[in-house]
């Protein structure tokens, strides 16, 4: 016997719906994550196996992103209270 959360994600993981329940995770919860400012500059999130890409049409928040990158992932993983986010790339 184990606990149906445990199980849930094994199944999840399994199925391979773990990472785009991921996706939706993080998109719903942009804002709360970075704030106001950049979730509103940023156009579009795409996540799949660790990989999140941000894109943004603005150069100044696209180099800014850039350089705060591993802060970006730990705020994304202390939110979450996983390691969901391996890298991220900003488009």
């Amino acid at each position: 016997m184990e606990p149906i959360g445990k199980s849930l994600l094994r199944f999840l993981e399994s199925a391979r719906w773990k990472s785009r329940l991921d996706e939706i995770r993080i998109r719903e919860s942009w804002e709360e994550i970075m704030g106001k400012t950049i979730a509103r500059y940023t156009t579009h999130l795409t996540f799949s196996n660790g990989l999140l890409v941000v894109y943004t049409n603005v150069a100044p928040l696209k180099q800014e992103l850039k350089m705060a990158q591993d802060l970006v992932i730990q705020n994304v993983n202390q939110y979450f209270r996983e390691n969901i986010v391996k890298s991220i790339a900003i488009k």
